[in-house]
């Protein structure tokens, strides 16, 4: 049963760096989105032709997030069998 406890740890733990992450994301969109869209529009800034605010809420942050989701699934997260069957066994 200290298999099945290391497990549940471990995916409860993962599944609150998920909710970071998702936190992380939203505050990244909100900022940009609402710092940056809530001037006239006659004083936006472009970037390859899209307003900045766009640019940098839904092009950049979906890099950002992509790349810190590859990184902490490759550094931070661990394969753990969830078969209930097999973690009785042990």
């Amino acid at each position: 049963m200290n298999d099945k406890k290391y497990t549940m740890k471990t995916a409860n733990r993962e599944a609150l760096i998920g909710i970071g992450l998702v936190i992380f994301h939203f505050i990244w969109w909100f900022t940009f989105a609402y710092g940056f869209g809530s001037r006239d529009v006659s004083d936006y800034k472009y970037i390859f032709g899209l307003p900045a605010w766009f640019f940098y809420s839904c092009i950049v942050g979906v890099i950002v997030i992509s790349v810190l989701v590859y990184i902490v699934v490759k550094f931070f997260f661990e394969e753990v069998s969830l078969d209930l069957e097999e973690l009785e066994k042990k």
